[in-house]
Formats: C-alpha cells, sequence, structure tokens
C-alpha cells in the first residue's frame, strides 16, 4: 500500500483527497494555513482541513515551503507520492523531489491549456466546449509538467464556475483513483505536453466581473456565467453597484449600453453585438430580485443608457 503525502486547500480538492484514502495510506495532509475569514474575521479552517480531522489524519500547516526546513519534514514520512490538488503554493525543487516517486497534480484544464490559478472560470468566459482534468507529474513550472492521464468533460451552456468546480472535483478524484496506480506501477509513463496550444488563466480580479457593453452580449453572457458566483457580474446604476445574477443573449440592436426594452421577462441592454436580457439582478444594499419586481420599485426608461461598468 502506496505512502501518500495529500497536499490541497479548498473544497475543489476534498474529492482527491477522498480518493487517495482508498488508494493508499496518507501519512499526512498539508493544507494552507488558518485564516480569518467573513465580517467577524473569525479564524475557519480549510475544507481539506475540515475533511482531515474528522478522518483522524495527521495534518500539517506550513506557513512557508522555500528556504525551511519542510522537505526534511516530509521526506522523514517516507512518502512513496505526493498527490497535489489546488494547494495554493509553488513548491520548491526539494519538496518536489521529496516522494519517491515525485509530486502529482491534479489540474483542472486540458493542459496546455489554461494553466495558472483559475482554468474553470476562464474555460467557460473564453466559450471552450469542453474541459477536463489532467494528472500530471510537477515539475518547477506553472503547470508545465508532463501528463499522465486526463479526462474531458462537455461545458453546457448553462454552466457556471460553481456547477463546473463540482464536476470537474468528481472527475479529478476518479482519474486520480485509475491512473496513480498505474503510475506508481510504472505501468503509466507521463508524456510531455505539446509546445503548442498554450494558454494561461490568471488569477481571477474583481474587475473582471464589471460588464463591459461595448462587448458582444454572447461572450459578457459568458463571463456572467464563469464569473459565478464570483466576483459577480455587475454594472453601476445611479452610481450604485448593479448586480446581474442571470442574463441571456437576444438580438437587439441599438449603441451600446442603450436599454432597448424594459418588460416583465427582463432589461434588455443593447451591446456591441446583439442585446443581453437582464432576467434577475441585486441593486447594492437590496435582495435579489427579478427584472420585473425591479421595475415595480425603479422605473428605467426605455432608450436612455443608465449604466456604466465600473
Amino acid at each position: 500500500m502506496p505512502r501518500i503525502v495529500f497536499m490541497g486547500t479548498p473544497p475543489f480538492a476534498v474529492k482527491s483527497l477522498e480518493a487517495c484514502l482508498s488508494l493508499g495510506e496518507v501519512v499526512a495532509v498539508v493544507t494552507q494555513p488558518d485564516k480569518p475569514r467573513g465580517r467577524g474575521q473569525e479564524v475557519s479552517f480549510s475544507a481539506v482541513k475540515t475533511f482531515a480531522l474528522a478522518k483522524g489524519l495527521t495534518v500539517l500547516q506550513p506557513v512557508k515551503l522555500r528556504g525551511t526546513d519542510f522537505a526534511a519534514t516530509l521526506k522523514a514520512l517516507a512518502p512513496d507520492v505526493a498527490v497535489v490538488t489546488a494547494y495554493g503554493k509553488i513548491l520548491p525543487p526539494d519538496v518536489l523531489a521529496a516522494p519517491t516517486h515525485g509530486c502529482v497534480n491534479v489540474h483542472a484544464s486540458l493542459l496546455p491549456r489554461f494553466r495558472g490559478a483559475a482554468p474553470i472560470q476562464w474555460a467557460i468566459a473564453e466559450g471552450d466546449e469542453k474541459t477536463g482534468v489532467c494528472l500530471m507529474r510537477m515539475d518547477e513550472g506553472m503547470d508545465t509538467g508532463p501528463i499522465i492521464d486526463r479526462a474531458e468533460l462537455a461545458i453546457d451552456p448553462t454552466d457556471t464556475s460553481a456547477t463546473l468546480h463540482d464536476a470537474l472535483a468528481v472527475l479529478g478524484g476518479e482519474v486520480l483513483s485509475r491512473a496513480l496506480p498505474r503510475y506508481l506501477s510504472g505501468e503509466l509513463k507521463p508524456v510531455p505536453q505539446p509546445t503548442e496550444g498554450v494558454v494561461m488563466a490568471p488569477m481571477i480580479k474583481k474587475e473582471d466581473g464589471a460588464l463591459d457593453f461595448t462587448r458582444p452580449a454572447v461572450e459578457l453572457e459568458r463571463r456572467l456565467r464563469a464569473f459565478t458566483p464570483w466576483p459577480g457580474a455587475f454594472t453601476t446604476l445611479d452610481g450604485a453597484r448593479f448586480k446581474v445574477h442571470a442574463a441571456r443573449v437576444e438580438r437587439g440592436r441599438g449603441p451600446p449600453g442603450t436599454l432597448l426594452a424594459a418588460t416583465p421577462a427582463g432589461l434588455e441592454v443593447a451591446c456591441g453585438e446583439g442585446s443581453l436580457l437582464l432576467t434577475s439582478v441585486q441593486l447594492e444594499g437590496k435582495r435579489v430580485m427579478t427584472a420585473q419586481e425591479f421595475q415595480a420599485g425603479k422605473q428605467l426608461t426605455p432608450g436612455t443608457r443608465p449604466f456604466a461598468a465600473s
């Protein structure tokens, strides 16, 4: 039975940790240090730490990896392999070399497309029809290591980053379950990634959710789904943040940003190409409501340009 060190932090990584428990002996779980969260700044555990403690596993939370003795700590556990899923830190060379069979990473994209921090969101935002999971032998680069195994998943036209996240987390556990034993036995040999088709998936910033109505409506609808739940899609109305929780593409035409219609079906806004029908909205400080409910309280006039990106 292989000795496994697991490294991960957010909910996405829990399915991979579950898989590891069925594949071998998890001798330690490494996760990010506890951090204060929310308005009250109460210290809370990561999803991986919470799961690991419930299973009675040893939890390690190093503040730093590089320039410390963490690699020696890891090596003393005599791991056959380290499985890394959304850990949140770059592993230095001494840590990568500590396990007998190195470190393998569960990454939520079809590498080399969407290397980096936010592959799930950018796959939706860029209009990809499919994504997937790769199990990769890690090297010193950013998601540049050779591929051990991969699996594809179709992106549904209604998928948000939240729904796709959950599906890919499950798929990651499945790929790990089928491929890790074959990798450790030498049956599966890592294959270098193609040199063509490299696309980066940078960390999402709050401003990525701003709706720029000079862009095509199809692009804005994709970005809305990509950045749900965070940072959400938003514009401004009378100087206040105006969130859009649901919208669909229409064929209306007009100067970008123009309100073409305000009906029970929604608020139709002209875009660079086509129009976007806003069906579920939220004015800053208010609850989420349908466009019809919003119109009942605040009448917007077609032909005006009430919204501005912020």
